[in-house]
């Protein structure tokens, strides 16, 4: 937990400039690293008629008033994504951002509502190849730190060792001993045989839960804490219905080319191999904003433009960051506040 004294106290900052600088230099070497790959550095406005369809992301909203004192809503983005994707439609094929990114409802050790999203774009090439960017960044930053050796709330990981590669299907089974595919077979997925897998394996369960709350519950429950530990873990192959921006596997519709990376306990990474189709993408965004609709008693717009843009955008693959999390971890930190510069002061701070 950060000192309850402000940020710009003069003693603590001392204690946190070490960590702040070696931000800079993990930013620096990052960037260098994408430029000699011959990527393309981008700004991605923050406000968007739409600041993404995800069930469980949150927005701040903004107003926008005209001259003529006309009013639109809009909101800050919670990604890139949108905007970036419009840039591949537009003709840029290797892309990447340090973008500033605002989430609601989200405050905690690894969770800011204001923090730096480091997201990039490879048109062409398979997902798959946005493992090695991983490995390469996670090398970057430990080289820069000189730690090979993270750790997290008891977790530790090998950064110099190379990446664990396992499935959504394989952690499940090894961790809760729960056949996940079997529940989700061509994209359709049985609530009913994930809620009684997932309580012989000690999750509770209540009688509202859809398949997606079960799986969501065992994942943080009975997965993630062994995940990233000894080595950081790529967890791909994802099930469909996890997946909205997502293709799926070619001759496999229950899966979709997603993965998460881990860093001792940490979701570090999220990536795709970036769905294309612009009726199935709207289809799955709406689903998006019904669950979320459902739970929550509100919905975000879909941005038409986007929609309109994903036709033209070439077969490609994405990844987004949370860049202050891997700072936090090669710095050896404990909150991510101690890795921004300037963090939202808490009430009563």
């Amino acid at each position: 937990m950060p000192s309850s004294s402000p940020w710009w106290d003069v003693d603590r900052h001392r204690d946190r400039r070490p960590g702040l600088l070696l931000r800079n230099r993990i930013k620096s070497a990052i960037r260098d690293w994408f430029t000699t790959q011959g990527f393309v550095e981008i700004d991605a406005g923050a406000l968007q008629v739409s600041p993404g369809n995800e069930t469980h992301l949150h927005a701040f909203e903004a107003e926008l008033i005209g001259t003529g004192l006309d009013r639109r809503r809009l909101y800050l983005h919670t990604s890139p994504e949108f905007a970036m994707k419009k840039l591949l439609a537009a003709g840029e094929e290797q892309i990447f951002s340090f973008a500033p990114v605002y989430r609601n409802r989200e405050r905690g050790s690894l969770h800011a509502p204001e923090f730096t999203m480091l997201e990039w774009y490879r048109a062409g090439a398979p997902y798959t190849a946005l493992w090695d960017d991983c490995a390469a960044i996670l090398a970057l930053a430990a080289d820069t730190a000189g730690r090979t050796r993270w750790s997290f709330r008891g977790r530790e990981a090998d950064i110099g060792r190379g990446l664990h590669r396992t499935t959504l299907d394989e952690a499940f089974r090894a961790h809760a001993g729960i056949p996940l595919l079997d529940t989700c077979r061509g994209g359709v997925t049985d609530r009913d045989a994930l809620r009684l897998h997932a309580e012989a394996a000690g999750i509770r369960t209540a009688g509202d839960d859809t398949w997606s709350d079960i799986f969501s519950r065992v994942l943080v429950e009975k997965i993630e804490p062994h995940l990233g530990q000894p080595l950081p873990t790529i967890l791909a192959e994802y099930p469909a219905p996890e997946a909205a921006l997502a293709r799926t596997v070619a001759g496999r519709p229950e899966v979709a080319e997603r993965f998460e990376l881990y860093v001792a306990g940490v979701e570090l990474a999220n990536g795709f191999g970036e769905l294309g189709d612009a009726e199935e993408q709207r289809r799955r965004l709406a689903y998006e904003m019904d669950e979320k609709a459902r739970i929550y008693g509100e919905r975000y717009p879909l941005d038409e433009d986007f929609l309109a843009a994903l036709p033209h955008m070439p077969p490609s693959s994405g990844c987004a960051l949370g860049f202050e999390r891997l700072v936090m971890l090669a710095a050896g930190a404990t909150h991510v506040d101690q890795v921004i510069w300037t963090p939202l002061a808490r009430e009563g701070t």
